[in-house]
């Protein structure tokens, strides 16, 4: 298939797609309980008495609370041992209440009072230390620099800890019930990446194109808001997240659109590259190079190998070819990739400096991009998941330059 004739109505294309989220399962509330009893066993086995989860991901993922952060201190405080219990400010206690999945006691706090303070009166509370000395408060990484910097003020006993072994160690690995939104927020963004290939035509711009990216997103389910896109053609597709003002598409322009959605917080991210009309050799000949990258990343893959021997397998490739070395461009400027699931970045990285060992349940980007900068970029954006038994792709990676979503001709 040659994509380079004249582009579908948008109209119509978006009246072809249907909601993909039937049959959808949440994370059930007996999940969310066996996430708090393996992040307790974590922190009992590192020595950390309670961690701190600042609204967000991190209080979502253990709670099942959807909150985004603000300027206002909302989360919660997981001791290693005993009850879960929240922080909130006082008017928001029953909307509070109303969105938890794992109830827990709401410690409360008026806007002329500090929360950092009845922070600290709930750790002596909760007896976690003499008097606070020489605990060890593990802190979400996410939280605000503010709420640190007032936390530990109102807490000059206590041993502040960076959270991520306990979080990670817990959200790095995927169950059953996760993959399974993954994998369904993936079939939906790729049948948005089908419908948008079609709606090409010379002289469309990225915006365009964006702007029916997001309404196809929704039209097959995912909620407002939750998609994202880049949109790039021609040269400007050798820069990884676009550029200032991107060019129209012009006729055997290589073509570049990264996007994804969110379903019930997991996300999706999926990037194909192609040549609108007839490629080139050179297009051609990068295309394929870009390919062989991503498929060595995969078979890199392998239970007990590092995250950063993936990135070293797909990075060899492009190496060889005379490109890099290591992050100069010509060649592949940032990681190989990057852990998903309710962020669309998380740990681990596929990265050179990353020795994670890779294990079952771990979740990955898979997208080593090759930029040249002056003439285009080549990314090639799968994800998979390993298995006991090796890797397996969310999505399968791109048919070939001339029929990349598997067209038959």
């Amino acid at each position: 298939m040659t994509l380079g004739v004249g582009g579908a109505d948008a109209a119509q294309e978006l009246a072809k797609l249907a909601d993909m989220t039937a049959g959808v399962e949440a994370i059930s509330r007996d999940e969310f309980a066996r996430r708090l009893t393996r992040a307790q066993a974590l922190m009992q086995a590192q020595g950390i008495a309670a961690i701190y989860l600042n609204a967000g991901t991190s209080l979502y993922y253990f709670t099942g609370t959807p909150w985004y952060a603000s300027e206002r201190m909302v989360g919660a405080i997981l001791p290693a041992r005993g009850a879960l219990e929240y922080i909130a400010p006082a008017f928001e206690l029953a909307t509070l209440e109303g969105f938890m999945e794992i109830s827990g006691r709401v410690n409360t706090w008026h806007e002329d009072e500090s929360p950092y303070v009845l922070f600290a009166s709930v750790l002596q509370r909760m007896g976690i230390g003499s008097a606070m000395n020489s605990a060890r408060i593990g802190i979400d990484e996410a939280t605000a620099f503010f709420i640190f910097d007032g936390l530990r003020q109102a807490c000059p006993g206590v041993s502040f800890v960076d959270a991520k072994p306990v979080i990670s160690g817990c959200r790095m690995f995927k169950s059953a019930a996760e993959l399974a939104l993954l994998q369904r927020a993936k079939d939906m963004t790729l049948a948005v990446h089908k419908a948008a290939a079609r709606i090409l035509r010379v002289g469309i711009t990225s915006a365009e194109v964006e702007a029916f990216i997001h309404q196809a997103h929704k039209a097959v389910g995912a909620p407002k808001g939750s998609s994202f896109c880049i949109v790039l053609f021609g040269e400007d597709s050798a820069y990884p997240h676009g550029v200032k003002s991107p060019k129209a598409l012009e006729l055997n322009d290589m073509v570049l659109i990264d996007t994804g959605c969110r379903l019930q917080g997991y996300n999706s991210d999926i990037t194909r590259t192609y040549v609108f009309g007839e490629p080139n050799e050179r297009q051609r000949q990068l295309w394929q190079l870009e390919q062989a990258a991503q498929l060595a990343g995969f078979e890199a893959a392998r239970v007990g190998a590092s995250c950063a021997s993936v990135d070293a397998a797909a990075r060899g490739v492009l190496e060889n070819a005379g490109f890099g070395p290591g992050y100069r461009v010509p060649g592949l400027p940032h990681r190989t990739g990057h852990g998903v699931g309710l962020d669309i970045h998380e740990w681990p990285y596929l990265v050179l400096n990353d020795d994670t060992p890779l294990a079952p349940g771990m979740c990955f980007s898979n997208e080593p991009m090759l930029c040249v900068p002056g003439e285009f970029g080549v990314r090639h954006e799968d994800h998979f998941y390993l298995t006991e038994d090796g890797p397996v792709w969310f999505t399968r990676p791109a048919h070939s330059i001339d029929d990349p979503f598997g067209y038959q001709a």
